[in-house]
């Protein structure tokens, strides 16, 4: 038996830059989680973690102090890429990234995604896409699907009523300062090693000062949507990806 311990190897742990008393505030089944260990993980890799300025918003995301062990700064609903912008041109030698979800990024803030993005700012952003505002009480957001139910469409969201989903990704593509945008997800296995790499050419792109990443992440939201973990997952893969497509749309 003692020959066997002493055989065992890590084989996975903790990434330095997530807190070690840190009080987990999501709801079971979220995707919240996995992708902030993988925002860790790539921090950790690329030995950014004394240069990282995280920028949180209102919403699910609002907390990023309580997990990670970085310099963070608060923001107001959907103003994240404003204040990410002031940091990073006062700290240009920061690498500075933002974490929000669809309803800020995509809805409240959209103007401002977009305006960072025309500008080219040399920062990162990563949008957290549960197709509803899951913090407030799972109302709709830009990026809610057609017939998706939600508290503010509990009939199905009707276009005739409440128009089609906004594609955030493909919005930032077309504007001439983003260097990279991509859509992954984190709903099974191939898809969150997608969503890593994807996070880490971010940062990676931005060491290299070659513009605006943003990458947003299709993730569950069982609480919201009403339903369990599992059939949450599956409802992203069969559903949510028919209108939010999967891929990199630029890639420069």
């Amino acid at each position: 038996m003692s020959e066997l311990c002493n055989q065992e190897k890590t084989v996975f742990s903790r990434p330095k830059t997530i807190k070690e008393d840190y009080d987990y505030t999501f709801c079971a089944g979220c995707g919240h989680g996995v992708v902030l260990r993988l925002v860790a993980e790539c921090i950790d890799e690329l030995n950014l973690q004394k240069d990282t300025i995280a920028v949180a918003s209102v919403g699910c995301s609002i907390c990023l102090e309580k997990y990670y062990d970085l310099d963070v700064v608060g923001s107001s609903h959907g103003r994240a890429p404003c204040v990410a912008t002031g940091v990073k041109r006062a700290k240009p030698n920061k690498i500075v990234f933002t974490y929000q979800g669809d309803g800020d990024a995509a809805t409240i803030g959209m103007n401002e995604t977009i305006h960072t993005a025309c500008r080219g700012e040399n920062l990162t952003t990563i949008c957290i896409n549960n197709t509803n505002f899951g913090m407030t009480g799972g109302q709709a957001s830009a990026t809610s699907i057609i017939g998706q139910k939600t508290a503010t469409t509990p009939l199905g969201r009707d276009p005739k009523l409440f128009g089609y989903p906004l594609k955030i990704a493909e919005m930032v593509a077309m504007c001439e300062g983003s260097c990279y945008v991509a859509r992954c997800g984190v709903f099974n296995p191939k898809s969150i090693i997608q969503t890593k790499a994807a996070i880490k050419k971010a940062f990676e792109n931005q060491i290299a000062k070659k513009g605006f990443s943003f990458v947003e992440v299709l993730c569950a939201c069982p609480t919201g949507w009403k339903m369990s973990p599992v059939e949450s997952m599956k409802f992203i893969e069969n559903e949510i990806t028919k209108t939010h497509k999967l891929g990199v749309f630029k890639d420069t």
